[in-house]
């Protein structure tokens, strides 16, 4: 698929079938995480990879849309503030940033590979780390459900570029 293919198909999937992700998409989608840039290259993130038929309840405390856990996987971007970079000048930490770029390179890959996602940052942060066992230093970022959709696009228009974009 062309790039620009890729980000017009991209939708917010919202419901899944129980098919089996192969191995190999999976595993690209995971290579794309891996190669997703993050500030001086720290990488300071970590992609967890659940699986939903053994994990339905605790993920649906995490969050509780009953098409969250329908999909086989469940993704979630963790970020270690303690390892990623921060600016000098006023003290900005970007991990949230690097997580949300390594999400994205995730869902972009997904939608490559004929696979459905949906950003979830609306989780309860306290249930996903601890159901991660996750260090005081890591943070749960975003989640994905991960796998073959059966939900038809939200109709999600977008504001004209006139409206977004500014030239100085």
């Amino acid at each position: 698929m062309e790039f620009f293919d890729v980000i017009e198909e991209r939708y917010s999937m919202r419901g899944f079938t129980d098919q089996e992700v192969e191995k190999e998409k999976l595993d690209k989608v995971l290579e794309a995480a891996r190669l997703a840039p993050t500030g001086v290259n720290f990488q300071p993130f970590k992609v967890y990879v659940i699986e939903t038929k053994n994990n339905k309840e605790a993920l649906s405390e995490i969050y509780g849309a009953e098409w969250f856990v329908e999909a086989p996987y469940v993704l979630c971007v963790a970020a270690n503030k303690d390892a990623a970079w921060t600016r000098p000048w006023d003290g900005k930490n970007i991990a949230d940033i690097d997580a949300t770029i390594v999400m994205d390179h995730i869902i972009l890959a997904a939608t490559d590979l004929g696979l459905g996602t949906c950003y979830i940052a609306a989780f309860k942060a306290d249930i996903a780390k601890e159901f991660l066992e996750l260090e005081d230093n890591w943070e749960p970022v975003l989640f994905t459900p991960l796998g073959y959709g059966n939900a038809e696009p939200r109709d999600t228009p977008r504001k004209p570029i006139e409206e977004l974009v500014v030239y100085k």
